[in-house]
């Protein structure tokens, strides 16, 4: 008797078709076994992040130490006090802002019909208080983003920068502390009118002594990234001067 002959492309379709199956259903089920562990990392880090940039950090020298994840949940509901959420002239507490998808909000503001969703974080540190916002634009590969710590004049208090995939050595800077530390004490204001800060080649302040200048110094060899800074500055923190006007007014 003759053997099935397995060399018709019938069986190598079937056998492909059958591989294609079996490893789908394994990445499937590795996936939603993980979604829980990926989603609680995403919302520590995003806590990490936001207790950076009001000073709450494990940092030594000139190194970048986060607060650990196994504490970040309970010294983050310590020291944030409040979270908002704005939308146009409404400002509400929400409990679960640092969750919102600022990328998201962003596209679905080209929608001159939706009212984009804005996040803040109120924190308390030593009797200070700290308004930190998170905020996102576009280096010179992919995304950036930042969340930076204002007082209630829109002086920065701390801030830090990450991105996705800017150039080992020159754009990728922007999350050294050297960059990230020149933006403490700097203005969003000048003579009352909302000026952003400015990341400035031959800016001519290499210590960063002027902090009413609107301006710190650039990364050598990464214009681009520079750039995309400034404007995610200038863009995305702007929508929230209204809010810090009322600040004023109370």
């Amino acid at each position: 008797m003759m053997g099935k002959n397995t060399d018709k492309n019938s069986y190598t379709f079937i056998f492909a078709v059958i591989m294609v199956l079996v490893v789908g259903s394994i990445l499937a089920f590795t996936a939603q076994s993980l979604k829980e562990r990926i989603t609680e990392n995403e919302r520590f880090e995003k806590q990490q992040n936001i207790l950076y940039a009001m000073g709450i950090n494990d940092n030594e020298d000139g190194s970048i130490t986060f607060i650990s994840t196994d504490k970040v949940a309970d010294i983050f509901s310590q020291y944030i006090t409040k979270q908002l959420v704005i939308q146009g002239d409404k400002v509400t507490e929400d409990d679960m802002a640092y969750l919102i998808d600022v990328r998201r909000e962003k596209k679905l503001a080209k929608n001159k019909s939706y009212q984009r969703r804005l996040p803040l974080f109120v924190g308390k540190k030593e009797g200070k208080t700290f308004y930190i916002v998170p905020i996102r634009g576009k280096g010179l590969w992919d995304a950036i983003w930042a969340y930076v710590a204002m007082d209630e004049n829109m002086v920065v208090q701390g801030a830090f920068f990450d991105h996705k995939a800017e150039t080992p050595g020159l754009g990728a800077n922007i999350k050294q502390r050297f960059f990230m530390d020149d933006f403490i004490g700097e203005h969003m204001f000048s003579n009352g009118i909302f000026k952003g800060i400015t990341v400035a080649k031959g800016n001519n302040d290499p210590l960063n002594r002027r902090k009413d200048d609107n301006r710190v110094d650039a990364i050598a060899g990464a214009t681009i990234t520079g750039d995309g800074v400034t404007a995610m500055i200038k863009s995305d923190i702007r929508l929230y001067v209204p809010y810090f006007k009322t600040l004023k007014s109370n």
